[in-house]
């Protein structure tokens, strides 16, 4: 590794110099061989970077090498687009910043189009995990005229239909305004947080890991639908039989390595369409509804993962891979790399550390309790969705769209490094 290499690399998105996985490290056989790796090529530290799963990895390394007194170091560093992994210790994690900017250049196009042709309502499903972040954030950067925020879903106890309604309404009241178009944007994880459907998946997670083989050998997709039906209870299977069969069919996709749900792949904004127009063709036939309805769906995923950082990210970056360094230097293990007082000049910033064992809780994955980093969801009592709250009805019945457009890398610090509305009304005195 030479500083010319480096340089190649510098202020670029993506991991492509070194490559990321989603394997989950929880044997000893794991631990051990990356011990015998390690000691083959002298390496006494380890950084690993990611999100709570994988620094969850970070501490239970951490954790063995000192107990097996193997003398290698491993240091966490915070690394998510769905802005899950934070707390006292950790105020953003590098990615959200770049990621929502990118999203939110994208939701800007299309309501520009939809303002133009003004005969369009776009769905937009937007990349974050469980965690409805993102959806937040773009939303106050973009003034769409509907955002769901899967947290405040599950507060409510609404269920699909209820999410239906709430966006039929939107649209009949536009439609009452002359206005036939409009954005909503969804969380890719809103189905785990409608209850009925956080209980089914809970089911799923469980039934699909205990049954796994018998799964596995099933050939057809009503086969395995059939199947799992008999495994859960009534109220499950009733709901899980009263979904459309595509949708049934992505909820039983394959786990990821860490047994978490592939949100990803569940197509929620076509299942919301399709309901939405189901529910407005029946309100018209009772003379309720006189406008027009159509519907286009959109995911943003990997679009935002791997796109060139802004400057608070790359300055981000750069301040926690050096954090990682110091801490590496002073003989630290188990311990996150930190840096504070992101709102200001970054010559202002606070770099420090914590170890990561007070971030942890136990959670159930593959059907047994294991310890990982709590999630951080949106706080309903925070600023950041205070804020969407208080212009939430004004946005719906109005055009009030923003158009960010692309992020800007030169120019006055107040346009070219500015952070998210999300950090700044969090950090706000």
């Amino acid at each position: 590794m030479s500083r010319e290499v480096v340089l190649e690399y510098r202020n670029t998105g993506g991991f492509d110099i070194i490559g990321s996985g989603r394997t989950k490290l929880e044997e000893e056989a794991q631990f051990d061989k990356v011990i015998e790796n390690c000691q083959k090529l002298g390496i006494k530290a380890l950084v690993v970077i990611g999100g709570d799963d994988s620094n969850t990895n970070a501490c239970v390394l951490a954790e063995y090498f000192a107990q097996k007194k193997s003398g290698i170091q491993v240091i966490g560093v915070p690394k998510t687009i769905d802005g899950d992994l934070k707390n006292e210790v950790v105020e953003t994690s590098f990615g959200f910043d770049t990621a929502c900017k990118t999203y939110s250049e994208l939701i800007g196009n299309i309501q520009r189009d939809a303002n133009s042709a003004k005969k369009y309502y776009h769905f937009i499903r937007l990349m974050g995990r469980s965690a409805s972040h993102i959806c937040l954030e773009c939303a106050l950067e973009t003034q769409p005229n509907v955002t769901i925020i899967s947290e405040e879903v599950e507060q409510k106890g609404m269920t699909l239909d209820d999410l239906v309604t709430e966006i039929a309404d939107v649209v009949m009241k536009r439609a009452e305004n002359g206005y036939n178009f409009g954005t909503v944007l969804i969380p890719e994880g809103v189905v785990e947080f409608v209850p009925a459907m956080k209980k089914l998946i809970a089911s799923l997670n469980d039934i699909l890991a205990k049954y796994e083989a018998e799964v596995a050998v099933l050939e057809t997709n009503r086969d395995r639908r059939d199947f799992v039906s008999t495994k859960l209870d009534e109220e499950s299977a009733e709901v899980f039989t009263s979904l459309p069969n595509a949708f049934a069919n992505q909820l039983m996709l394959d786990r990821d390595p860490h047994g978490n749900v592939q949100v990803s792949m569940i197509e929620t904004e076509k299942l919301l369409i399709d309901m939405v127009k189901a529910k407005l063709k029946k309100r018209k036939k009772a003379g309720e509804f006189n406008g027009k309805f159509s519907g286009q769906s959109h995911f943003f995923g990997y679009e935002g993962r791997c796109a060139t950082p802004s400057n608070f990210d790359a300055d981000y970056c750069f301040t926690l891979g050096y954090t990682a360094s110091l801490l590496i230097s002073e003989g630290k293990t188990g311990y996150m790399a930190s840096v504070k007082n992101l709102t200001a000049p970054a010559d202002q910033w606070i770099p420090g550390g914590a170890p990561i064992t007070m971030m942890m809780n136990m959670e159930r994955r593959h059907g047994e309790m294991k310890p990982v980093i709590q999630k951080a969801l949106v706080d309903l009592k925070g600023r950041p969705f205070l804020k969407l709250v208080e212009n939430r009805e004004d946005w719906a019945m109005n055009t009030r769209y923003l158009y960010p457009g692309p992020i800007q890398y030169f120019g006055p610090a107040s346009v070219s490094d500015i952070t998210t509305f999300t950090l700044q009304l969090e950090q706000a005195k």
